[in-house]
């Protein structure tokens, strides 16, 4: 449902909708009685999770993808998302409630279309908008008066008002009069078991009130809580405002284990410790680096667009250089604990333990074990891993392929970088000659062959 409370905080309110169009009109009544087509622009973790909630809220919804394996799964009943069931979207495609594409002129037929697609960062560190670009100029061919876009990929503030709006006003066509333009920020957190699509609260701002009032309306028939907020640049800069509090305070905490370990002072304990402060206080935990689809990258886009306005933001950059130093701290630390033993780096071998960039997911996108991985290869190590949910890595000409883990009993270190739960961490305990471990994974044991980032 809307949450009410929320709404009052913006110009507009929820409980009496002010459409003021004949187009708003007739697209609000749609959507109350759920005859408007949805559409979802990007198959992806983001993408196919929210075209499977408004499936399961009664909509009709048509996912489009340029990736045809993608489009075929999904008309054949099948996931390859893993928080998506495979009997959900089986279901879903059997009632006629889902179905897929890779032809754009859908849109004549939509009412709504959600874009959930890529943004990453080039290598110098500057939004990437081409996935962007190339959807909204798919879409500009077909667009057509009554029709709600939405763009949900993480970006840097200004850019569905200054990219896609004279996109789409290109066709004659006003927004907030004849169609409808938002911003909301995706908030997925793969693998969350509490939180998912349908339960974590939805932003979401317009470049008019009545395209807000659209947008909210639009996500509260599917999705439990909407916020409105005033314009789409509030509702761009909220997910950046998120990612880059949790990579600052991330960063804080990695410089703080650096520096517990000179002082011979255990960083796990003191967190937990001061996390017992009822306020004022949140814990973070240190690690081998950042990994995943929004915490590298997001902060990013908020640095490189307060260059434009002339603003050094300082903060993120330290924290950033404090991340991305991680992964070798961690390469470090396995090289002092390996001549302990008097063993080198160069020709040793070094069992990684997890690779998936989180706990508990398949997904390896900017996964600091990558960085370790090639840290380890350059300084000659033989590198193995096992990862029961990444069954082979390909990437920088590197090869490899996912071994049992009673394989890092043979090799000289053991490194733990991801902590998944389905690990036996007493046999790995038990028969590694030496471990790294980076996550606190080993939390609770004690043994001389246990060394703590």
């Amino acid at each position: 449902m809307i949450d009410r409370k929320l709404c009052e905080f913006v110009p507009t309110h929820m409980s009496t909708l002010t459409v003021d169009s004949p187009a708003a009109a007739a697209l609000l009544e749609k959507i109350r009685n759920k005859t408007a087509r949805v559409g979802v622009v990007g198959l992806g973790y983001v993408g196919l999770p929210l075209a499977v909630e408004f499936g399961k809220a009664g909509f009709h919804v048509t996912g489009i993808d340029v990736t045809q394996p993608k489009v075929d799964q999904i008309n054949a009943g099948s996931s390859y998302v893993q928080d998506v069931p495979t009997a959900e979207v089986a279901e879903l495609v059997a009632a006629g409630r889902l179905a897929a594409t890779s032809d754009f002129s859908v849109v004549r037929e939509l009412d709504t279309i959600n874009i959930a697609v890529p943004t990453p960062l080039r290598k110098t560190k500057d939004p990437d908008m081409s996935f962007v670009v190339a959807a909204a100029q798919s879409i500009a061919k077909f667009i057509h008066p009554g029709l709600l876009i939405i763009l949900e990929s993480t970006t840097y503030p200004g850019t569905t008002d200054e990219l896609l709006l004279p996109m789409f006003e290109e066709s004659g066509l006003k927004a907030g009069k004849d169609f409808f333009l938002c911003f909301s920020p995706e908030r997925v957190d793969p693998g969350n078991p509490k939180y998912q699509t349908k339960n974590i609260p939805k932003v979401v701002g317009g470049m008019t009130p009545t395209c807000t009032e659209l947008g909210a309306a639009f996500y509260g028939m599917a999705l439990e809580t909407v916020v409105p907020v005033g314009s789409t640049v509030v509702a761009e800069m909220v997910k950046l405002l998120e990612n880059t509090f949790r990579m600052i305070n991330i960063g804080l905490v990695n410089e703080l284990a650096v520096m517990c370990h000179r002082m011979n002072i255990n960083v796990w304990e003191v967190i937990d410790a001061a996390a017992t402060k009822p306020f004022g206080f949140m814990p973070f935990y240190p690690g081998p680096g950042l990994g995943g689809h929004c915490i590298p990258i997001d902060p990013f886009y908020l640095s490189w667009k307060s260059k434009q306005a002339g603003i050094e933001a300082r903060f993120i950059e330290l924290a950033g250089h404090v991340n991305g130093y991680m992964p070798h701290y961690v390469v470090e630390r396995v090289q002092d604990a390996l001549n302990d033993h008097k063993k080198p780096l160069n020709g040793s071998s070094v069992h990684v333990v997890g690779v998936a960039y989180k706990r508990d997911i398949d997904d390896v996108r900017e996964s600091p074990a990558l960085d370790v991985i090639h840290l380890l290869c350059q300084r000659g190590a033989r590198v193995s891993y096992t990862d029961p949910y990444v069954s082979s890595l390909k990437f920088d000409g590197y090869s490899l392929e996912s071994v049992p883990l009673e394989q890092a009993a043979a090799a000289d270190c053991a490194v733990i970088i991801t902590d998944h739960k389905s690990f036996d961490y007493d046999r790995l305990v038990a028969g590694a000659p030496l471990i790294l471990d980076s996550r606190n994974a080993l939390k609770g044991r004690s043994a001389a062959n246990i060394i703590r980032l």
